[in-house]
């Protein structure tokens, strides 16, 4: 589980180690991953902490050798609301290498292993969810550069599917709606977004990350053997544009 320390991350880590998997968090918060492991352990899950740096190729290897594993759930990332022209070389880089470059390298690293242990035997298949956004396929102002590093998760989740099929890997994306985290909850502060949002979608009432984890427990086991290479989305509504009151930082 890459990015599990808080957010959407860690309510799909907890909801899989419920559901009976034995868990891996992994991300670069080693002292909060350590607690919420153990808190787990101690209401009888199975779980352990991991330390991942999705920016650093060597932490990636290091992870990705630590274990054989049969599910992985990529759902680090960051943000930064801009207006398109104004984003810095380095601040393009840094998204794009924390949400786009890091989640390839570790899809890369762990579905080799994967199809390796399918090869020998070891395994009969396995899982891959990409954890995407409402941005994968609905153009929003001020997150031109988040947009595009989940719009190529989508992609990349198509190819994979089909180039890892014969190896029985199902890959599939979950696309967030509006959900409240720490990466977002200053944006949805102002009364005037939330105005929008009661306006905008059919259930006026913000996602939360619990409401996307029961779709990774299911994406990870057997019930979607047969469900590879889709964008499930868990929100409202659907377009594919929308304007809101949100302006960015000047």
């Amino acid at each position: 589980m890459a990015g599990a320390s808080r957010g959407i991350g860690l309510a799909i880590a907890r909801a899989i180690a419920q559901a009976g998997a034995r868990t891996v968090l992994a991300a670069r918060s080693e002292d909060a991953l350590g607690q919420e492991a153990a808190a787990l352990r101690a209401a009888g899950c199975d779980a352990q902490a991991l330390p991942l740096d999705v920016t650093d190729s060597a932490s990636i290897a290091a992870a990705a050798a630590a274990e054989p594993y049969d599910i992985l759930v990529n759902v680090s990332g960051t943000n930064l609301r801009k207006r398109f022209e104004d984003y810095t070389p380095a601040e393009y880089e840094r998204i794009m290498r924390t949400n786009l470059d890091g989640m390839v390298e570790v899809t890369r690293e762990v579905g080799r292993r994967m199809k390796e242990r399918v090869e020998r035997g070891e395994a009969k298949g396995a899982k891959i969810i990409q954890i995407g956004s409402i941005t994968s396929v609905l153009g929003l102002p001020y997150l031109s550069v988040y947009g595009m590093t989940k719009s190529a998760l989508w992609g990349l989740t198509r190819a994979l599917a089909a180039e890892w099929a014969p190896y029985n890997i199902q890959v599939n994306c979950i696309g967030p709606g509006f959900i409240e985290t720490d990466l977002t909850r200053e944006a949805w502060r102002p009364e005037k977004m939330r105005a929008w949002l009661r306006g905008a979608q059919s259930n006026p009432r913000m996602g939360t990350p619990e409401d996307i984890a029961p779709l990774a427990v299911f994406l990870s086991g057997a019930g979607s053997d047969y469900i590879t290479g889709q964008l499930i989305m868990v929100f409202n509504d659907t377009a594919t544009t929308e304007t809101w009151p949100l302006e960015p930082a000047s």
